[in-house]
């Protein structure tokens, strides 16, 4: 099938009726949300097997991979759903009138909760073609939020764009959702005239530093600026201790490069640079790997891409081949590890702490463990950070903080591969790793970036939302003068 680009004029008809089925969705009352997320999720895997050969053809991803994302995909759509009628991500406060308030002044009567932020533009990304595409987690949350979407599908994966969309819009429709809830764009231009259109209130985007740093400077410079939630890069450094090296070196070889070469290297929490003691037996085990063949990449722009980052690290002086895969091809790199000195990586920082897109990574050894403080604190920002040590490292209560610092997950003993949908979990961190470093584009935390604070002053019952109404028509936890009052 061939996707044409969205032309102008149908780009700003759709954002037309996102605007006025935001206005009806986020009225919606929150049986009515739950039951389309419910919807399109169980669409979703009663059509997997329309779904999976098409993004096989279109990704070079395993089936098994592909299955277990879209088993992701529709986990996550229900634990939406199941989350919506708790209601604390309303975050309702109510503050009764008091004449007698000690500031000197009477309080008014006050009422705040967290209300949709209207029509969101989602940019999919090509690594995870159902996790983080279409239907995924931006998707999701801007929805269960109360909010129409416009997908920009990935040029990567068209024919799957076209097929889930499909499903998502039947599902909507067979639960009665707004018209235009939820719509699809192609095209870089279509993208960005979306992105400019003042019907779009929010944005998100997984993928490239410069594609998004591009975008995000397109939303700051609009006549109205609208928050951009972009996730960008990451080199997800992960820093060996000596004692731990001693302990389990072969066991650390063997889960890095899995960790490295998982999906041919294409996630945003591959651990790209390893430290690990010069003097240790870590570097000869990692040496001493076999990694994987060749495989295809996502598509031609980021093997390109990837090719372009393997040939400036490689050409770094101080900067050798510690291993490489077979059978690296014209359409399939090989995967390789590169070795560098501590030296070599103060020297040549923002070369070699870049991230490789693909099979690759750089193993760094260090002398001394205080050089590990060092590197931490020329750190950029990241997605992630991982310690491989022992609970009584000394060198770990300095460095934990320092990585705390830069990170927006920090990790003990594992690897930062496999981003579980919690509630606790943070998938982002620090600028360029994210734009926006107070949020998260996974886990249930994730729907407040599609949502903004409104305060209701002396407001009359009737007209009050049912979330600040007294009796607490919605049976959910609120903060009523100053009191945690569960219902």
């Amino acid at each position: 099938m061939t996707m044409h680009d969205t032309s102008d004029d149908n780009v700003d008809q759709i954002i037309d009726r996102a605007a006025s089925a935001s206005e009806q969705w986020k009225r919606a009352i929150i049986a009515e949300r739950t039951r389309a997320l419910d919807a399109v999720a169980d669409a979703l895997d009663q059509h997997a097997d329309e779904l999976i050969p098409i993004a096989q053809r279109e990704t070079h991803l395993a089936e098994a991979r592909l299955r277990g994302e879209l088993r992701r995909t529709s986990f996550q759509l229900r634990m939406f759903a199941e989350m919506l009628p708790e209601g604390l991500w309303l975050d309702a406060r109510i503050d009764h009138a008091d004449a007698d308030w000690p500031m000197g002044a009477p309080r008014p009567d006050l009422r705040r909760q967290l209300e949709p932020i209207g029509a969101t533009l989602v940019f999919a990304a090509s690594n995870f073609p159902f996790a983080f595409s279409v239907a995924g987690g931006d998707t999701v949350s801007a929805l269960a939020a109360g909010n129409a979407v416009v997908l920009k599908a990935h040029h990567g994966h068209p024919d799957l764009s076209a097929a889930t969309a499909a499903v998502v819009v039947d599902a909507l429709a067979e639960v009665g959702a707004p018209e235009g809830l939820f719509q699809t764009i192609y095209g870089t231009e279509a993208g960005v005239r979306a992105l400019r259109a003042p019907g779009i209130k929010a944005a998100a985007f997984t993928g490239s530093v410069r594609g998004g740093r591009a975008l995000f400077d397109i939303a700051a410079s609009r006549p109205e600026p609208i928050p951009f939630y972009g996730e960008l890069g990451s080199t997800n450094p992960a820093f060996v201790t000596r004692r731990a090296a001693e302990r389990d070196a072969a066991g650390i070889a063997r889960d890095f490069v899995a960790s490295v070469t998982g999906s041919a290297g294409q996630l945003c929490t591959k651990p790209g640079v390893l430290f690990v003691p010069a003097e240790s037996s870590l570097v000869a085990e990692l040496e001493a790997q076999q990694l994987p063949a060749a495989t295809p990449l996502l598509n031609g722009g980021i093997e390109s891409g990837f090719r372009e980052s393997v040939a400036s690290t490689s050409g770094v002086a101080g900067v050798r081949t510690l291993g490489a895969g077979a059978d690296d091809a014209a359409d399939a790199p090989a995967a390789v590890l590169f070795a560098a000195s501590s030296q070599t990586l103060r020297a040549e920082m923002d070369t070699l702490m870049s991230e490789m897109f693909g099979p690759a990574a750089l193993v760094v050894t260090y002398d001394d463990e205080s050089e590990l403080l060092e590197i931490a604190d020329r750190l950029e920002g990241q997605l992630t950070a991982t310690i491989i040590g022992e609970d009584d490292d000394e060198i770990a209560v300095d460095l934990l903080p320092k990585l705390s610092e830069r990170a927006g997950r920090v990790l003990w003993n594992q690897w930062p591969t496999g981003v579980s949908v919690t509630w606790a979990q943070q998938h982002g961190g620090p600028y360029p790793a994210t734009t926006a470093v107070g949020t998260t584009s996974v886990g249930m935390a994730a729907i407040t970036r599609f949502l903004r604070p409104v305060a209701y002053q002396n407001v009359p019952q009737g007209l009050l939302p049912d979330a600040l109404k007294e009796g607490n028509p919605l049976g959910i936890a609120r903060r009523v003068d100053g009191i945690l009052v569960l219902p």
